[in-house]
């Protein structure tokens, strides 16, 4: 997480540039821009950028590349969609960028793995509980705000592990011993944060909630 330049091969940093400009332009098409025609969806979209910057730069690490901390990509799932998810992150990671946290050069890798992996798992976990899972608030809560979290973290840690092994960065032994284990307990941090934050907002502000339906999950149950 929060990749600087230089870490990694040249070749995964042009390969991420030629697939992350397509996805973002696809992204961009497919957002649903007419929620932020809202004022107060759109002081919570930039509300969510600025507090996410702020959390992104409150890293704990070892060495170069292994960073850890808060994602906040299911949050930002459940509330905008998928689309706005991942330019409000990629956003986010602009601003950790200028602050000098994470690389420019490495910016669409970063953007792959914090942003494209982050609300990739929490969407699919979304759409997974939906078409398993009864309609019921505490599904919603428990099973998106909660577990999906804490997965969508672990999913980017293990990603992480993955291109530092292809690149020859670090040793699997290194980075199963030293790094991913503590994934565990940041997706532990990131459940409750965000298993939090989404249960006040669809008990007070349900209308900042674009996935959340009140006839859907409250009605007649």
């Amino acid at each position: 997480m929060n990749l600087p330049d230089a870490l990694l091969d040249s070749t995964w940093v042009m390969l991420a540039w030629v697939f992350f400009v397509p996805c973002l332009i696809y992204a961009a098409r497919r957002a649903h821009w007419h929620l932020l025609t809202d004022s107060a969806r759109l002081n919570v979209f930039m509300g969510l950028i600025v507090l996410l910057v702020l959390l992104w730069n409150l890293k704990a690490g070892i060495k170069p590349g292994l960073s850890l901390h808060l994602l906040g990509a299911m949050v930002f799932t459940l509330c905008f969609g998928w689309a706005l998810a991942f330019l409000g992150l990629c956003c986010v990671l602009a601003g950790t960028s200028l602050n000098g946290a994470a690389g420019w050069e490495v910016f669409a890798l970063n953007a792959f793995l914090m942003a494209g992996v982050g609300v990739a798992v929490s969407h699919g976990i979304h759409r997974l509980i939906a078409q398993r899972l009864p309609a019921h608030f505490f599904v919603y809560i428990f099973a998106n705000g909660f577990f999906g979290s804490g997965v969508s973290v672990f999913a980017v840690g293990l990603a992480s592990c993955l291109l530092f092994t292809l690149n020859g960065t670090y040793s699997v032994a290194y980075l199963l011993d030293e790094y991913l284990p503590y994934f565990i307990l940041l997706g532990f941090s990131e459940a409750w944060l965000s298993g939090m934050v989404m249960t006040l907002l669809v008990i007070y502000r349900p209308e900042w909630v674009s996935t959340f339906e009140d006839k859907q999950y409250l009605a007649d149950k």
